[in-house]
């Protein structure tokens, strides 16, 4: 044993000092998240560490490359380690699509109720000045109206992808032309008691039944070719929000799905026109006046959603077309039945042929 001459003796193992190495390079290991990269013009045995990359990791010390997570994975913060993306769709579990679930599946049975109110009351005169055949196919297509927006919430399935829009728009482009025809017939009505008038021949209900079945028939070609052309799908957005997977519905066609949208602002623009024009007919025949609201409501939560969608990501942006599927097709309904409603229920005596026809002289 070699014993140390200053202190207390401390015994030395000759061993150890055999394994001691001298360091032999001149930079310190690079640790987990960043990569060796070489300093020009010195030895190999000096480097620098440099951090991975935007969407890539390392998870060994000195390591050379950096490589890049799997498509449905993401690196935490250290670069270290890859870690489950959170998928994103507007599921009926969480709050908001329980709500919207909820609103539309009640919103359903208003148009039910009011189909039924009318069938009770069809003999009575305000119900038959507005077309009783016209507004319970109003009333019915009001209901899938409300119903097509359950469509949207859930997993984005491909028949949920193939089939949500062009329901959609089908279905709102009936609630239009009956509106229309409503409106045109209104118009004819009044026109056709004129003396020597021509019209009486297109007051008859077959006219109205054209409008809808032509107006709507053109909404099918549209949606028909856009199936066949630009089939929408499901997708997987990785791109729109880091460490965040949105399933959503790739429309095929952004351009087949803003026409069949173009075309029913065309229907409800012309209903609109030709309601503003012919509210201030004679009472007995118009309802005109509530359906110059109604429409007008309907095309103002329609503009409002363009811009709201743009703005919108993800699962927000499915909600803001439920939300202006519901507010149009609560306009719809509140603006053109609801007096209607309210004068059968509460006002009896208002629901006369000579109050009409009083209305009318008045």
């Amino acid at each position: 044993m070699i014993y140390l001459t200053t202190g207390t003796p401390t015994p030395i193992d000759p061993s150890k000092t055999l394994k001691e190495v001298p360091v032999s390079v001149c930079s310190q290991s690079c640790p987990p998240g960043s990569r060796r990269v070489g300093r020009k013009g010195e030895p190999v045995c000096c480097f620098q560490c440099v951090p991975c990359p935007q969407g890539e990791i390392s998870n060994q010390t000195d390591s050379v490359d950096c490589f890049k997570c799997p498509w449905n994975q993401w690196p935490n913060l250290q670069k270290n380690r890859c870690l489950q993306k959170t998928i994103e769709f507007l599921s009926h579990e969480e709050a908001l699509g329980a709500t919207l679930t909820a609103f539309s599946v009640f919103s359903s049975i208003i148009p039910i109720h009011i189909f039924g109110l009318f069938f009770r009351y069809k003999n009575t005169p305000i119900v038959k000045a507005n077309n009783y055949n016209l507004s319970c196919l109003l009333l019915v297509s009001l209901c899938f109206c409300f119903l097509s927006s359950l469509a949207f919430i859930g997993y984005p399935m491909p028949e949920k992808c193939l089939l949500r829009q062009p329901a959609f728009g089908m279905f709102f482009t009936l609630c239009v032309s009956c509106i229309l025809a409503k409106t045109i017939m209104v118009v004819f009505a009044f026109m056709a008691t004129k003396p020597g008038s021509s019209l009486k021949k297109w007051t008859k209900p077959k006219v109205a039944y054209m409008i809808v079945v032509f107006s709507s028939f053109l909404q099918f070609l549209l949606c028909t070719s856009w199936l066949l052309c630009a089939t929408p799908f499901p997708e997987h957005n990785t791109q729109m929000q880091s460490g965040t997977i949105i399933v959503e519905c790739n429309e095929g066609s952004n351009t087949a799905f803003w026409c069949m949208l173009g075309y029913l602002g065309f229907l409800a623009t012309i209903s609109f026109i030709v309601a503003f024009l012919s509210r201030r007919l004679p009472d007995s025949f118009n309802e005109a006046k509530f359906i110059t609201f109604s429409l007008l409501a309907f095309l103002s939560g329609w503009v409002s959603y363009i811009p709201a969608s743009l703005s919108a990501r993800g699962k927000y942006t499915v909600a803001m077309e439920i939300f202006a599927i519901l507010s149009s097709s609560w306009a719809l309904v509140a603006c053109t039945f609801v007096p209607k409603c309210f004068i059968i229920l509460f006002r009896p005596y208002l629901n006369s042929k000579e109050q009409l026809m009083g209305n009318t002289r008045g």
